[in-house]
This record gives C-alpha cells, structure tokens and sequence, in this order.
C-alpha cells in the first residue's frame, strides 16, 4: 500500500463514531473547530451522532461510516469523534474486499477504543494514535502542535519518561490501550508482535485488572517476543480500592521487569492527561536506560 500524502490546509477530512455515541456535544464541536482553524474542510458520515444502547448506531451502521470514508477519494484522513467501546465489533463481519483497491491512502486518527481499528487495520490505513475529537479541545498546546506537526510532515520530539534500563532497541512502534490490545490477542486482528516496541495506556482499570492483562499476555508468549516496551499514563482512582492492593507500579514491574527487554515507563500519553500522538507502525527507538522513546525521522517520511 502506498503511505499517504502528508495533509495541509485545505485537505477534506471525514469525521466517524466508530464506538461509543456522543454524549455531549460542546467538547466535540470544540475539537470540530481546531481543525477547522488550521484550515481542514470536515465532512460528518451520515450517522456520527446516532445513539443505539451505549452505542453509536448498529454495528453495520458503524462499518458504513469506516467504509464510507475509506472509499471517499477526495478524503485525505478519518478523524474519530470519541472512544467508549464498540470498534472492536467493527472487526468482526469486516470485510476488507469492500474497501476499493484503488482508494487513496488514508490515515486514521484515535485512541483508547480506537486501538481496535488502528491495531486491527495495519497495511490497510495509517493509524494515528492520539486525541479524539471530543479530546482534542483538552490537550495543552503543545500537544495539538505535535499530532498536526506529525501530519503535516514535520519531525516529532522524542518523549521522555523513566527508563528501567537493558540498553536501547529500534523496533515498529505499537502503541494502544492495554485492554483492546488485550481483547485482539489470538484473533485473526493480532497483529505481527515479533520485534515491536509495544506502548500501553489505560484508564479505569485498578492494578488487580492491568495484572490479570498484563499475565495473560505473559501466557500466551506475546510478551517473550517484543522488543521493547513503552508504558504511558495508567489512570484510575485509589478510592474504592482494597487498602491492601499492591499499587500500580508494583505491579508493572512484577509483571514486566524480568523480561530483559528496555522499558520505559510514566511516558506523556493516554487519558486523563498530556495525550501525545504516536504514529502506529512506524519504526522507533526505545532508549531504556535514558528513558527515551524516539520516532525516528527517516521512518516517518510518506511518499
């Protein structure tokens, strides 16, 4: 597949509710009018505010909008409203066939449930893990400046966070929501782990449910073949947990510290906070002594 053109003002962008249905419109059209401030023409998919059970329409009224903007050739990238749940429904019944052979190379912006379609969809589109729409108003300005330096083909800083030492790996950059990713394990949307630099975030999940993840993907050997691992902001609230709960950095570094591969934890992406953007299968740097994560320069080029 043939990467896509780097975007500029001007450009006709699509915008799609592939999980969960809007609930309050003000952060959207916030996010609506920084891209429409910087130029971009945006086209709402029939269906965008639809509401079906915590849902944002059915699970085929969801897959018309993907395709829909797929097939558009005159759209230049997706742009998702929100996250919640329900892309991962998407994958099931999907049917790549439907997309046309001939339809120019898009990039995918989203994160959180979007993991699903960004994980799910590789060498088919040019996923963008960062803010949704209803997110993007809430970012610091730095942090909007980075996702549109990224797609408009300007060079990305590194991140930098805390590095549990065992040297420094380059490998193609994953970067998701720990419980999707978890949920595509084994399925026919897993995609090639061996060599990859994996980047996790989460929010809502106390350290007991990161634990039971994170040993699943023990057990099924997923972790023995990664590279690397980059690990974003974990937010969840200590009100209602056990006082006897181990906290969460105990457990991240029980359950991956013996693997013997750079870690660099406490990186600025994820919810609740600094949610930087990272291009999905791009190929990175993971520095685990300095605690750096680096988008290399020459792998963000597209033609």
């Amino acid at each position: 597949m043939i990467a896509p053109q780097w975007l500029k003002p001007g450009d006709r962008l699509r915008v799609i509710t592939p999980s969960g249905g809007l609930r309050n419109l003000e952060p959207f059209e916030q996010g609506l009018e920084i891209w429409r401030s910087r130029g971009y023409h945006l086209e709402l998919c029939s269906g965008y505010n639809a509401q079906w059970g915590y849902l944002a329409g059915t699970d085929q009224a969801r897959r018309d909008q993907l395709l829909e903007a797929l097939n558009d050739d005159d759209c230049r990238a997706v742009l998702c409203s929100r996250g919640g749940y329900g892309a991962t429904r998407l994958l099931e019944g999907w049917q790549w066939e439907r997309v046309k052979a001939n339809s120019p190379a898009k990039f995918l912006l989203g994160f959180s449930d979007i993991t699903a379609l960004l994980w799910g969809s590789q060498g088919r589109i040019f996923g963008v893990h960062g803010p949704v729409l209803t997110t993007l108003a809430q970012e610091p300005d730095g942090s909007v400046q980075r996702l549109f330096d990224y797609l408009e083909g300007r060079p990305l800083p590194p991140l930098e966070g805390t590095g549990w030492g065992n040297g420094t790996v380059r490998g193609r950059l994953l970067p998701g929501n720990l419980t999707v990713a978890t949920c595509l394990l084994g399925t026919l949307y897993q995609p090639q782990l061996s060599g990859a630099i994996l980047a996790f975030e989460d929010v809502n999940e106390e350290p007991y449910r990161i634990d039971r993840m994170l040993t699943h993907w023990r057990m099924t050997g997923a972790l023995q073949q990664v590279a690397g691992i980059a690990l974003g902001r974990f937010s969840y609230s200590e009100k209602d947990m056990n006082p006897k709960s181990f906290k969460l950095d105990e457990v991240l570094r029980d359950r991956l510290g013996d693997l013997g591969i750079p870690i660099v934890s406490d990186l600025p992406f994820g919810h609740e906070g600094v949610n930087s953007s990272l291009p999905v299968g791009i190929i990175a740097e993971l520095d685990g002594d300095r605690g750096i994560l680096n988008c290399l320069p020459d792998q963000l080029a597209v033609t």
